[in-house]
């Protein structure tokens, strides 16, 4: 083409010189019109076509794909293309045309691996199996990856050398790289033992102490786990160090249905004692427990039927501690909000300098923390105010008033 134009000047008189300087710049015009032509077009008819095709389809990856713009990316080739094509018509610049053309070329391509990518996991992310097993990080592998070779391509394309040859050669730098990518890799390969044993889920309420985290699992990528605790605060986690270091995970809680109730009640020990006559019949009309005193006293007059039982110590006796935590447990058994189906026990525990423990272990059926909470504090609220009605005293330390009060006392007696 060029050919073309200076012999048209050279007709029509031209100096073949000039004619040479005019050709090469007309050639230069047609060349960036052309390209400027290609962008148009590209983005101004086939773009909005593809959008409006898109739009029409009922498939959510290219509605996704078109939002990050991946479409109008593939757009930006087009005058890229035409200046790589038409290099060759320029052979003084040929080399250099061809050099920046490929270059812009192969980051273009890299972009729109990046966004094809994060749009398969957005499309994924919807699926509920994503919860179980994300794919965050082996998409940013893809994406390290893709940035590597792309890079290689364009430093090999700017030495005029094979990418093979420039591979090989950068076998002496590997230590370095690993060392660099030393979070990368440590948290790929732990990655993929997390997901393959199932061990954390984008949900799951942990607990990692050595990294102050106590609360839900927000993202997982391939080198951090986020945790947003419960007082809204974010950690970050290593991925490797879920492999390496302990964590408590409460999936296995949600997934019951049960959240467990552990909690003892202090008894003053000087309140225990024996049940007489009038206790037991008090006893009997608390609608809990009167069909196990019917039950539990005759049994026991039956037990101490050739007994003397003048004295206290001999034969067998109800007590006001016994008789308390067979009301505790009947009162749990019968409350709708415990879970029925899980251990439900009442035990009693060494006593301590602190009072006898009586322990509730149970578990509520609702395992959301506000109503958990609530649950909990509703039973202990009941037990605590019912405690009288057994002769029963909670265990508490002394406090000023204690000491003031005895004080007044004393000194009362004195005068």
């Amino acid at each position: 083409m060029k050919e073309l134009i200076i012999d048209l000047l050279k007709k029509n008189g031209v100096n073949p010189q000039l004619s040479q300087y005019i050709g090469y710049f007309t050639l230069i015009c047609i060349v960036i019109l052309v390209a400027v032509l290609a962008d148009l077009i590209s983005k101004k008819v086939i773009l909005i076509a593809v959008e409006k095709l898109v739009k029409k389809t009922k498939n959510r990856f290219d509605d996704i794909f078109m939002e990050k713009k991946g479409f109008h990316y593939l757009s930006q080739m087009a005058p890229a293309i035409v200046i790589y094509l038409s290099a060759g018509m320029f052979p003084l610049i040929k080399t250099g045309l061809h050099k920046l053309s490929l270059i812009y070329l192969i980051t273009i391509t890299i972009i729109i691996l990046f966004k094809l990518m994060e749009s398969i996991e957005e499309v994924y992310s919807s699926l509920s199996i994503s919860r179980e097993r994300p794919i965050k990080g082996y998409v940013q592998v893809f994406q390290m990856i893709a940035t590597i070779i792309g890079g290689i391509m364009i430093i090999s394309n700017l030495m005029n050398k094979s990418p093979w040859k420039l591979l090989s050669g950068i076998g002496a730098v590997t230590a370095i790289v690993l060392l660099i990518f030393k979070d990368s890799i440590l948290g790929f390969v732990a990655g993929i033992q997390l997901a393959a044993n199932n061990m954390i889920r984008i949900g799951d309420w942990i607990e990692m102490p050595k990294y102050n985290a106590d609360g839900d699992v927000i993202e997982i990528n391939l080198t951090t786990v986020k945790v947003r605790n419960f007082d809204k605060t974010i950690t970050t986690i290593p991925v490797y160090a879920f492999i390496s270091d302990s964590f408590k995970n409460w999936r296995g809680m949600s997934e019951s249905g049960g959240r467990r109730i552990k909690r003892p009640i202090f008894i003053d020990a000087t309140t225990i004692k024996i049940c007489t006559d009038e206790m037991i019949e008090k006893y009997k009309k608390i609608s809990y427990i009167s069909e196990y005193m019917d039950n539990k006293s005759k049994e026991v007059d039956e037990y101490n039927k050739n007994i003397d039982t003048s004295q206290t110590a001999n034969g067998r006796r109800l007590t006001n501690i016994g008789t308390f935590r067979n009301y505790v447990l009947s009162y749990l058994k019968n409350n709708p909000e415990i879970n029925q189906h899980m251990t439900l026990l009442v035990r009693q525990l060494e006593i301590t300098p602190q009072g006898l423990p009586i322990e509730i272990y149970a578990f509520s059926k609702n395992i959301e923390w506000q109503h958990y909470e609530r649950i909990q504090s509703d039973i202990f609220d009941h037990l605590l105010a019912v405690l009288p009605e057994f002769d029963l005293k909670v265990f508490q330390n002394p406090s000023g008033n204690d000491f003031k009060s005895s004080l007044l006392g004393v000194n009362n007696q004195k005068f």
